[in-house]
């Protein structure tokens, strides 16, 4: 094992939905708080119209004080670095926000500059402020410099907690021929080799698969959470389900719902199946009798035991734990 290990930096929280709802949309916090999502974020960004911008987000501000969130995750996305909102929504939210607050999303991020540039904001603010609790940072990747940069970006603060996938807007840096937010394209394909019949079968192709993987790997790379961005058809769950579990599977914890039909969906796939909690407090278990026996090592069915398995267990068995209470 390398001398070099990767600690996660990302707290132990449940990510499976992230419920986005509209900072001008007032009506729909109280649902969202005392819906089933994991995680709501209250959007200033692409859900507001620019003349709605600032009504928001005082609208935000006072949700972040005065909405019983239950318990739940709960982020704001800002306007991007590029406009004339975004340093206001930073104070507005770091200042005055209250404790409720657990992290500031980002959108549209190229560079580990983008993401300096709001921590330093957030840390004056936080003094300012005599913030007790510290807001973390979430980043939309969603352009093709975002990917390029990734590496860097992952580790470029102490905040930084989760990595997210933006299809649309990557689809439209990259110039990609689709106007899908996730979801296949019909021209995306392989034709078989000609059977005996002299017939052709058509394999769809995962459009999004090599972003994805990019950001799932550098979040792990870097102790960071990765999520699944946006379906945007909302009224094809088979087409949601088909995604969601191919994200899962790369490694992503959860994902966006930008409808609530989408959020026991997200809860469903991405609560870890039970083989896979039953072998993680094997794991577990494993290891401590070998520690009361004195051994430094351990074996699952034959299987060597090592910190990496011991650390993802944890991590396995404690989200259980925390969805079963929450289920409660």
């Amino acid at each position: 094992m390398s001398f070099t290990t990767i600690e996660r930096q990302a707290p132990v929280r449940i990510y499976r939905s992230k419920l986005f709802v509209p900072g001008s949309k007032t009506n729909f916090f109280e649902k969202a708080a005392a819906g089933p999502a994991d995680c709501v974020c209250l959007d200033l960004e692409d859900a507001v119209a620019p003349a709605d911008k600032d009504k928001a987000r005082d609208n935000v501000v006072a949700a972040l004080n005065d909405v019983d969130w239950k318990g739940k995750i709960v982020t704001v996305r800002i306007n991007g670095l590029d406009t004339t909102w975004c340093y206001k929504d930073v104070i507005a939210l770091v200042e005055k926000g209250g404790e409720k607050l657990d992290a500031i999303m980002i959108p549209k991020v190229a560079n580990a500059k983008d993401v300096y540039a709001i921590d330093w904001l957030m840390t004056q603010c936080s003094q300012n402020a005599g913030r007790r609790k510290k807001i973390g940072i979430e980043v939309i990747i969603e352009s093709v410099l975002g990917l390029k940069n990734i590496d860097e970006i992952a580790a470029s603060s102490k905040r930084m907690e989760t990595l997210h996938f933006g299809a649309a807007d990557y689809a439209a840096s990259q110039g990609m021929r689709t106007t899908n937010i996730g979801g296949g394209n019909a021209d995306y394909v392989m034709l078989t080799d000609k059977d005996e019949a002299d017939r052709r079968e058509r394999h769809w192709n995962d459009l999004w698969h090599y972003p994805l993987f990019k950001l799932v790997q550098a979040a792990r790379a870097h102790g960071l959470v990765a999520i699944d961005g946006p379906f945007g058809d909302y009224q094809d769950p088979d087409g949601f389900r088909a995604q969601a579990n191919r994200t899962a599977i790369l490694g992503c914890e959860g994902k966006w719902a930008i409808h609530p039909s989408q959020v026991e969906l997200c809860n469903e796939i991405f609560t870890p199946p039970e083989k896979e909690v039953a072998r993680a407090q094997a794991i577990l278990d494993s290891m401590k009798d070998a520690h009361n026996t004195g051994s430094g090592a351990a074996s699952l069915n034959g299987v060597l035991i090592d910190a990496a398995s011991i650390r993802q267990a944890e991590v396995i068995v404690k989200q259980m734990a925390m969805i079963r209470e929450k289920g409660k």
